[in-house]
């Protein structure tokens, strides 16, 4: 029996990144089956104006939050050059396709790395077709689906979902009947995961 985990965030969001450290350890330390399923919310959809990083913003707000969060959880991240900020719209596209062939997890994971630690364009279907090929994706099918917008229909549905679970920022991070928003310590996740396990071998027995 697996421990379910959703967790809503945006490729563009440093704090998701950096969340996804003490998420994994936590999972790891608590020896479950743990099924992750990353879920969008673009930040800045279209129309809306993307980020720049020359801008006083994103100037202030890293070495204010950012960097330091990050140090605390040892993730190597930095203010990415790309200008303006990529949309994410396609990025998730194809997060849909690699999870359609069991590489969501993969995929979330190496988008995150490209664009906060190598600076990649994660707007550019070129580049987001490199790193499936990096996964073992197909690279032709990816490309197409990309392309051809695929997966648009299903993610349009997934960013309905957010709203109608009154998602409102990113990282927000659900444990059974446990929500958290924003960067949370391997500590916490993990009593949630155990908490939840219990929980649901509780239910199992009660069934039976």
């Amino acid at each position: 029996m697996s421990v379910e985990v959703k967790v809503w965030s945006d490729f563009v969001c440093p704090f998701c990144m950096i969340a996804e450290s003490p998420l994994l350890e936590a999972i790891r330390e608590s020896g479950l089956e743990v099924d992750v399923d990353w879920l969008p919310f673009e930040l800045r959809p279209y129309p809306t104006p993307t980020l720049r990083p020359e801008d006083p913003y994103l100037q202030a707000v890293w070495p204010r939050s950012v960097y330091p969060l990050a140090d605390h959880y040892g993730v190597k991240i930095k203010l990415p050059s790309v200008s303006p900020q990529p949309r994410t719209d396609l990025a998730w596209e194809g997060y849909q396709f690699a999870r359609d062939h069991d590489l969501g997890n993969e995929y979330n994971d190496r988008v995150l790395r490209a664009f906060f630690q190598e600076e990649q364009d994660i707007g550019d279907i070129a580049i987001l077709t490199n790193l499936a090929e990096e996964l073992g994706l197909h690279t032709s099918r990816f490309r197409q689906a990309l392309e051809q917008r695929s997966y648009r229909n299903r993610h349009e549905r997934e960013l309905k979902a957010a709203s109608d679970e009154k998602v409102d920022s990113v990282p927000t991070i659900v444990i059974g009947q446990q929500r958290f928003a924003g960067v949370q310590s391997k500590e916490v996740l993990l009593k949630a995961l155990l908490d939840e396990a219990r929980k649901k071998d509780m239910d199992d027995a009660k069934a039976h």
